[in-house]
């Protein structure tokens, strides 16, 4: 009978052994090595601080480029190791299954990522749950590792010297590990597959791995496994304040009621109306309301450019609230239900929260039959794409921390200024950094002052071109 002393005896003697050697198989197939960090470098971008746990022998977390980058390892050979190739990076001898050894480290970190650690682990729950030491409200989790389908492959190819020494190893499933994570006190944002071929194929098997290893089904067969979580004991401060952000391009008939419905839900309710060129007289009578309430922080604002996406910008931009949110002008979203996304958001439940309108039976003329066809459709597509529930990528109301916004402007370069609508620029954005995302149902009313400003066909046919470019930044990345 192995005891855990024992088992923990041989895996660190094998390690000591075999760790030094590791960058030789990395030379042997470089294909491999530069995909799975191909994939790390999507969810964990560069210039992040880092926590490598088990980080071997360091170019893993070198290659994530890491503007602090700390990699802990219990075997002294392979430290030595990192910190000759590595130099970049800091690297300490730390056997972090003891129980100190992460509270001993002082330091928070925007990612914790344990690349094929997990395999090794004597308690992966025990170790895991010493995470939140080093968690602030933002970090997340990486768990990088091989699929349990492929172990007879691997084995084999071990035997014939074909791929690195395994030390003995656990073998464990996506939902294996999305379970002892949830033990753990962390909660699973997103799950990633990726590696279909490990091999080059003479140049095939990157458009494999871009194009196929992503697609239902397929993707069950991927080499490698990638889940990203959060801490759910390490909270952000509750927020005080919120700015709701309403951009208004022909509403005159809806600024007032807009005002009068929106309830005072936190300390804070500030009004922030946008206008986009209305012909109707709508900046008037945001002008006339911000007089006519003076005990309402209401602030009234022209775009320079044109489009709700534009506008919505130019409302964050301007904003002063912790919390920011969306209503549509045409209240088909009643302002009533903004208290419901400022919870989510408040309690912790979510980081980006978006409205639902296809939840709940709607107001006849509320929706046209064929957009109501096309959003489920789209729904299921971008579901897909961006591997969380979104059943409405179209309703107006958005809600996130100003905070958040400011990282996904920061990083807007990677998608660009693509999107007229501001929707999708927003989901996009968080899907990258990797925020919960959580939906609000609502009951969708029918218009009772204007006219629908979407149209039907130009704007199904931009849905279809967001669809290409989730595809392409996001899948097939």
């Amino acid at each position: 009978m192995t005891t855990t002393t024992d088992r923990r005896s041989q895996v660190a003697a094998f390690r000591d052994r075999n760790e030094p050697q590791r960058e030789n198989w990395r030379r042997r197939h470089p294909f491999y090595h530069s995909e799975d960090a191909r994939a790390l470098r999507f969810v964990i971008p560069p210039g992040a601080s880092v926590l490598a746990v088990g980080c071997g022998d360091g170019a893993t977390l070198a290659a994530l480029e890491p503007r602090r980058g700390l990699g802990i390892d219990p075997s002294a050979p392979a430290i030595d190791a990192a910190r000759a190739a590595h130099p970049n990076c800091e690297f300490r001898v730390a056997d972090f299954e003891t129980e100190d050894a992460l509270t001993a480290l002082d330091e928070k970190f925007d990612f914790v990522l344990l690349s094929d650690t997990i395999g090794w682990i004597e308690d992966i729950e025990l170790v895991l749950g010493r995470l939140h030491a080093v968690c602030h409200p933002d970090t997340r989790i990486v768990l990088s590792y091989h699929s349990p389908i492929w172990e007879p492959a691997l084995r084999v190819a071990q035997s014939f010297g074909l791929k690195a020494p395994m030390p003995p190893t656990n073998w464990l499933g996506m939902r294996d590990l999305a379970a002892l994570l949830d033990l753990a006190g962390f909660e699973v944002i997103r799950r990633e597959w990726r590696t279909l071929s490990p091999l080059r194929l003479l140049g095939l098997g990157g458009l494999i791995n871009r194009v196929l290893a992503p697609l239902p089904i397929l993707r069950g067969l991927c080499l490698r496994h990638y889940l990203v979580a959060r801490s759910r004991q390490i909270q952000h401060p509750v927020p005080t304040s919120a700015s709701v952000i309403i951009p208004a391009r022909n509403e005159r008939g809806n600024i007032e009621a807009a005002v009068k419905r929106l309830p005072n839900f936190c300390e804070r309710v500030e009004i922030v109306f946008v206008e986009g060129h209305s012909k109707d007289g709508t900046l008037d009578e945001m002008r006339r309301v911000q007089a006519a309430y003076p005990d309402r922080d209401i602030k009234v604002f022209v775009q320079e450019g044109k489009g709700k996406g534009d506008a919505v910008r130019k409302g964050f931009a301007e904003a002063t609230g912790d919390v920011l949110m969306i209503l549509d002008a045409d209240l088909t979203v009643p302002p009533e239900q903004m208290p419901k996304f400022f919870r989510q958001i408040a309690e912790g439940r979510g980081e980006f929260v978006n409205g639902t309108r296809l939840v709940y039976p709607m107001e006849e003329e509320a929706m046209r039959a064929l957009n109501w066809i096309a959003n489920h459709g789209f729904s299921v597509i971008f579901s897909w794409l961006l591997n969380q529930r979104f059943t409405d990528t179209l309703c107006g109301t958005k809600v996130l921390r100003k905070t958040h916004y400011e990282r996904i402007a920061a990083n807007r370069l990677y998608f660009g200024d693509f999107d007229p609508f501001g929707d999708f620029d927003l989901i996009f954005g968080a899907v990258k950094l990797n925020l919960k995302v959580v939906e609000v149902p609502i009951r969708y009313l029918a218009r009772t002052y204007g006219e629908t400003q979407i149209s039907r066909f130009r704007h199904g046919f931009l849905l279809l071109q967001m669809v290409v470019f989730a595809w392409r930044k996001l899948k097939a990345y």
